[in-house]
């Protein structure tokens, strides 16, 4: 039989968490390569979808979600942003934030038509670009004074006549950096003068650090009306396996994504919904513990990721650290990360897997400080083994 996959999917094949996963597992090393915790969110939300659960709460949820979540989330984005969304018509749940962006990218989306990314990107978009037949279309962020950013000039530089959207990552995985208002106001003016949709990948929306604030780009004047928001429950309240996300937009565009998202999964599952509403509304204070506890094992794997030889870049939020592993005099990315279990018992992620121009960064390897203090100790105790 020939190859059986579609052809736009080819380039898709195990990823790489799957193989650095299996690499750790294989080799007995620490995982600081997939973004994920290793301790539980707050009990009261876990023993709210426990009740859920014993409670009846186990057949289909209406399509676009529970009311009592869709709800929550408008409250929350009032709230905490001045945003206004209707319940009943611009509020979305979804099987977490990639159902969201997928559904989003399929719905909007011609064959043809060409999406803005900036690289390195989640892997998952370019999956869902390459779903939906479209184009992707970088912009690169480059280390400048100790972040990564984008050049406003090259952003402008990429629209054409067929791009639909640019997908909007902040704070961004997998560089940790956090969009400032002059970054965001520059990709809405490029939005604006193009009438382009901006998919807004928000999950990490509540773990920023050293004061730095998260700025939805639809509060910005004139971008509430052409944003798709997208967050989820996993990463504010440590629950990532409950896959439980949500999208909010005006009204049209959320018929457009539910359009394809019913054909996806129809739902989300309805006792995670109950408890992810419960915590919205009643776990914020929790959420705050979680962020200044990250912010104290960022700066903890930092110190130790610095003494090991590498130049780290200081994230302002996410789970991660970027670190450039030329000053240990290696070059490739994926040839360390690939050694590191061998080398030092540890496993990390290879940013060049991120982009679309591989040796943009093949310098750069990303590891994630989500994990217990121990872990953390255990794997600077182990990276200092490294050679320079």
């Amino acid at each position: 039989m020939n190859e059986p996959l579609v052809s736009r999917m080819r380039e898709f094949g195990t990823t790489v968490f799957a193989e650095m996963t299996a690499l750790a597992v294989r080799t007995g090393s620490i995982n600081l390569g997939q973004g994920f915790p290793d301790t539980d969110g707050p009990a009261a939300m876990l023993e709210r979808a426990v009740e859920a659960i014993r409670g009846g709460s186990n057949q289909y949820p209406p399509g676009p979600g529970l009311p009592e979540l869709r709800q929550a989330v408008a409250e929350h984005r009032k709230e905490r942003y001045g945003l206004l969304y209707d319940p009943d018509g611009e509020v979305l749940v979804t099987v977490g934030a990639t159902e969201a962006i997928a559904a989003a990218v399929l719905a909007l989306c011609e064959a043809g038509d060409e999406v803005i990314v900036f690289e390195p990107y989640y892997d998952s978009y370019a999956a869902a670009i390459a779903l939906a037949g479209a184009v992707r279309r970088p912009v690169a962020l480059r280390p400048a004074e100790g972040r990564f950013t984008f050049d406003p000039a090259e952003l402008r530089a990429a629209v054409g006549p067929r791009t639909r959207a640019i997908l909007v990552n902040s704070p961004h995985n997998p560089t940790g950096t956090v969009f400032t208002p002059e970054e965001l106001s520059a990709i809405a003016a490029v939005c604006q003068e193009h009438d382009l949709v901006a998919i807004s990948d928000e999950v990490y929306e509540h773990l920023t650090y050293d004061g730095v604030e998260h700025l939805p780009i639809a509060a910005l004047p004139g971008m509430r009306e052409r944003t798709v928001m997208i967050s989820s429950v996993g990463k504010s309240f440590s629950v990532t396996g409950w896959k439980t996300g949500w999208i909010c937009a005006p009204a049209e565009l959320v018929r457009a994504a539910q359009t394809v998202k019913q054909f996806l999964t129809f739902t989300a599952g309805a006792p995670w919904q109950l408890a992810a509403a419960y915590a919205l509304r009643h776990e914020l204070g929790w959420v705050d513990g979680l962020r200044d506890a990250l912010a104290t094992k960022r700066d903890r794997l930092m110190a130790g990721l610095s003494a090991a030889g590498f130049e780290v870049y200081r994230p302002a939020g996410t789970y991660f650290v970027q670190t450039d592993i030329r000053p240990l005099g290696f070059t490739d990315g994926l040839d360390l990360a690939r050694r590191l279990p061998e080398l030092a018992g540890v496993v990390a992620i290879p940013t060049q897997v991120f982009y679309d121009r591989k040796e943009l960064g093949r310098p750069f390897v990303r590891f994630a400080f989500c994990k217990k203090d121990e872990i953390i100790d255990e794997a600077v105790s182990r990276l200092a083994r490294l050679p320079r």
